[in-house]
Order: C-alpha cells, then structure tokens, then sequence
C-alpha cells in the first residue's frame, strides 16, 4: 500500500498556466557555441584525426570550445589517464599539438573529465587527505598543457559537496576566467527528471551557478529528445538560462541512440535561436566521424551548426504564442508534480 502526503502544494503552481508571451534579452552572437567533443583519434585509435582542418579548412573558425576527453583519476600509473594512457604519453604528442594551435587561433581548449567510465569521482569524494591525492595529476596536467576549462561530466554518484570541492578548487588554483562546464543528461534540468550524477543541478546552480560557465546537457540515449524543441523548453521553463544551456548531440548514429539527421535539426536549431535569442549553442558526441563530412571531414559539422544558427539569428524574431504558453505552463506543472512525488516515494517512481 502506498499513501502520499497531501499535496496543498498543488494549488500555487495553477497560475503556470495562465496565458503569457515570453520575451528574452538579446546576447551577443558568440554565446551561440559549438562544442567539439575530441576522444576517438588521440590515442585509442591507430589513427591520428587531425584537428587543424577546425581552423584552416574552412573560411571562417565555426568551433568555440574543444573539449579533450576522457580524462579518469585512476590509483595507479601517475595517477590520471586521458582514456588508456597517461597524458604524457608520446601517442599524444600530435594532439597536443595541435590543441595548442587552436587555441592560438582562439579556441577554448579544455578537457572533459569522468563519463561513462566510473570511479574518478568516487576517488574525489572522499576526505581532504584522498581529494589532495587524486587531485594533485589533474591540477598537473591542467597546468601542463595550459588547458583553459575541464568540463565535468558526473555519471556516477558523487556529493554536491565533493563537486562544489572540486569546483572551488579549481577555480582558486586557476583563477575567474577558468572555464568549468557540467554535462549532466538533459532530463537533470528539469524539474523530477531522470539524473545519473547523485546530487541536484538545481541546488548546485543555486550554490555555485556563478562559477559554472554553462552545462552540456545530453539530449540523447533516451535522456533528451533533441528532435523537437521541447525537452530543450522544458529545461528553460524550469528556470535554467538559455545561454547556459548547450544542447548536446550525436555528431553520427553509429555512436549511440538519440542521432537525429541535420534536416531534422535544421529545423529545431531555428525554432531555438528565433524564439531564444540567447541560445547557449550546441555540442557534439563525438568529433572523428561527424557528419556530413563523416570521418573524410568530420570538421563540417562544427561549420553547418554554425551556419544554420547564424542564418536563425538572421530571422524575425519569433514570440512564443498563448497557447504554447499554456501548454509549456502544463507540461512544468506535471513535471513539478513528479518531483514532488519522488520526494514522497522515490523507489516507487523511476
């Protein structure tokens, strides 16, 4: 037998859906990001895939941050791995490189620390003797390569005090204009959603949203649709700025579920970007075979997106209607509701 506890809650949350107009502040152009996620090709592979066609192959510079990944706090080997090997290690030599020349031509270059692999945050969040431990190598390699940002990408249960740990840290190491990212799965930012990082966004943000630059959010394998416009809405409706938001896509569907074809994305890009003029950009998972260049020219990805939001922000502004505004208000009751019930009864709600 289940029993709730009475939701008088309820009744504040019915002016959501009172008609309205929404209307967004103008930002500058360069908010639009594209992000390039860079794994296959720096040493898991044979293969070299060569980063300077982003800046020499076409005729304006498309991408704003590279992000080298996947970095993970290991107990052994020097203590860090950029995927299989220590980040000194000669296989890297090109790539780093060629990182340096990107972020001549004025490219943040940074890395991307954790995903799917576990246990680097677990290694982080324990008591001050482990964290200067394991994160001793990670300031080293930032210091190193004079990487600019280190996007962190939680996929496993760390504390909101570990990654508030790790966020003052490096910003005391590194100072104000070192760049931190978060990529939680996009269901994270909205209200009751799905998350994989054990602590709340929304209290983070609340916490230390002044030292988060912007959040990949992942709108893909099942935890965002990035077909439509909606899942992004919804985040933006529960109270997440659109210029902090990136939305996060599969570059290919070879590399996961969730691809959605440009066409497709042509039109949501131009929905996004005409009814948010601080659009935070887009990301994607991962650069070696980004169409529709493929793995021949993976580099026109980065030029499409940004040619299709800057063609976007070209256009007539478009107001959202009343009756989108009505059902956006309906869709972040419900999704207000379902937090509510997590909160009551988690383990019977997924």
């Amino acid at each position: 037998m289940v029993s709730c506890r009475p939701l008088g809650w309820l009744a504040r949350y019915f002016a959501l859906l009172a008609p309205l107009v929404c209307t967004v502040a103008a930002a500058p152009p360069d908010d639009h990001r594209v992000v390039i996620y860079y794994q296959t090709g720096l040493g898991t592979d044979v293969t070299h895939v060569p980063l300077l066609p982003l800046i020499q192959a076409e005729p304006a510079i498309s991408v704003t941050h590279l992000l080298i990944a996947a970095l993970h706090i290991i107990d052994d080997d020097g203590g860090i791995h950029l995927n299989d090997h220590r980040p000194d290690d000669p296989v890297f030599d090109l790539m780093w490189t060629e990182a340096a020349q990107l972020q001549t031509a004025g490219v943040k270059v940074m890395c991307m620390v954790g995903g799917a692999a576990r246990g680097s945050f677990q290694r982080l969040d324990s008591d001050d003797a482990s964290f200067e431990r394991y994160y001793a190598p990670l300031h080293n390699l930032i210091g190193s390569h004079n990487i600019q940002g280190l996007d962190i990408d939680v996929e496993e249960n760390f504390s909101l005090k570990g990654v508030i740990r790790l966020i003052d840290r490096l910003k005391a190491d590194f100072g104000s204009d070192f760049i931190i990212t978060l990529a939680p799965v996009a269901a994270a930012l909205t209200e009751g959603g799905g998350n994989l990082s054990g602590f709340s966004y929304f209290e983070l943000d609340a916490q230390r949203g002044s030292s988060i630059a912007f959040y990949n959010a992942q709108f893909y394998f099942g935890w965002g649709n990035a077909g439509s416009a909606r899942d992004y809405e919804s985040i933006l409706d529960d109270g997440f700025a659109a210029n902090r938001v990136v939305m996060g896509l599969l570059s290919n569907p070879a590399n996961g579920n969730g691809f959605v074809n440009l066409d497709s994305e042509a039109a949501v890009l131009r929905e996004l970007v005409t009814e948010n003029a601080n659009f935070g950009g887009v990301a994607n998972w991962e650069y070696f075979n980004s169409l529709p260049g493929g793995t021949a020219a993976p580099y026109q990805w980065a030029s499409w997106m940004a040619e299709h939001m800057q063609a976007a922000r070209k256009m007539e502004r478009r107001e959202i209607s009343s009756s989108e505004a009505l059902w956006r208000g309906v869709r972040k009751l419900g999704r207000r509701i379902r937090r509510e019930a997590k909160k009551s009864y988690y383990h019977y709600i997924a």
